[in-house]
């Protein structure tokens, strides 16, 4: 399978990624296994560790709280006695975790190059020009609520934050728009476009009343009808992607139902359009794991989400239920695959010495208006 071949070729990659200290590289998986367990013993109530569910296994095993981004985030603020949150994901996770932890934490996250190409999508400066021309068009910005997704840097949370807007997750998407509707006439949704249309179509906004902003064209690459189309519109799409979510597709769903007749599909919000339309049905990684592992005795699953997520599921739901990655070849998140084993072991005996490594800091300047719309995030139902 295609992750055993990925993890071999990091073990003799490792030292590609952030540069680690000689004695990190070259260590056999049961001197990696033994020493991060001595670590974390030894820190003991001193460190929480996060794991997000694109996490590779020789990682997650030792989180003490694995889950979606948002089920992660209120653990943040269940751990108050905590002096550090080592966050096994990406840097806008960390940022997050910065904001929502207490002033005497500090948060980690093991591998400074384990980044988001989504959140990288959304620009502060393109966010600052797309604001200034609604309200050109439009004539003023008192009916756009803007929505970003937690897959988003702390700079992006912050501008939302500050001008009445919200932070979602997939898993509360939906109740997001909702609460936006609220308080606008239309949405601004970023970066990831397919998570915004798929979510605004399952509460019954047409294609038509939708439309795409491209942050690198001049007025978001719309024509001469721009002003009427965006008057006319309920929620103004980012053009940003997963790059890991796009590659999933309506004729990989045939093939796998007519190799398995009868077999269920389900994907994540992040896939485009027309995937959700052919699959039986979306919804977060917490809401794939419900929805499979509650299934009847004997059911066939294809998931269309990130692979270890996939594999993982599969082999905690066996041989009772069948589970099969929509994509033959894998959908790794290459970014979340930066944090191997030998970063988090040189994290924690780093702390077990009194060196912390690799704390995510979050400006003063800006962590007051991200902690307001992540406070909004957690208050949605």
């Amino acid at each position: 399978m295609l992750i055993p071949m990925l993890t071999a070729y990091e073990k003799e990659h490792v030292s590609e990624r952030q540069p680690l200290p000689e004695r990190y590289l070259g260590l056999s998986d049961a001197e990696m296994d033994q020493r991060l367990a001595a670590a974390k013993a030894r820190l003991g109530r001193r460190a929480v560790i996060l794991g997000h569910h694109y996490q590779r296994d020789e990682v997650i095993k030792f989180a003490d709280y694995t889950g979606d981004s948002f089920k992660l985030a209120r653990q943040v603020a269940a751990h108050p006695d905590a002096e550090f949150i080592v966050f096994c994901g990406v840097h806008f996770m960390a940022e997050s975790a910065d904001v929502l932890s207490a002033d005497h934490q500090q948060v980690i996250l093991p591998d400074l190059a384990a980044g988001c190409s989504m959140a990288d999508m959304a620009d502060p400066d393109q966010l600052e020009l797309c604001w200034n021309d609604l309200e050109m068009m439009l004539g003023q910005s008192a009916g756009i609520v803007p929505v970003t997704y937690i897959n988003s840097a702390a700079s992006i949370k912050a501008f939302v934050g500050e001008r009445g807007g919200v932070v979602c997750t997939s898993s509360n998407a939906a109740a997001t728009l909702r609460w936006a509707w609220a308080r606008g006439d239309r949405v601004l949704f970023l970066p990831d476009q397919h998570l915004g249309r798929n979510t605004a179509y399952k509460l019954g906004v047409p294609l038509e009343r939708m439309v795409v902003w491209d942050p690198n064209e001049i007025c978001g690459g719309l024509d001469a009808d721009a002003p009427d189309a965006i008057a006319n519109a309920r929620i103004i799409l980012w053009k940003g992607h997963c790059s890991v979510h796009t590659r999933f597709t309506v004729r990989q769903i045939d093939a796998m139902r007519a190799r398995h007749p009868g077999i269920r599909v389900v994907v994540h919000p992040e896939v485009p359009w027309e995937v959700v339309q052919a699959a039986d049905d979306s919804g977060s990684t917490e809401y794939i794991l419900k929805v499979v592992t509650s299934s009847p005795a004997g059911s066939v699953w294809a998931v269309g989400t990130e692979i270890h997520l996939v594999e993982r599921l599969a082999r905690q739901v066996a041989p009772e239920r069948t589970v099969y990655s929509l994509d033959q070849f894998g959908c790794l998140c290459s970014t979340m695959f930066r944090v191997s084993p030998n970063h988090l072991l040189w994290t924690l005996e780093g702390l077990v010495d009194g060196e912390v490594h690799n704390r995510i800091a979050v400006p003063a300047d800006r962590k007051y208006w991200t902690k307001v719309a992540l406070d909004r995030m957690l208050s949605i139902q």
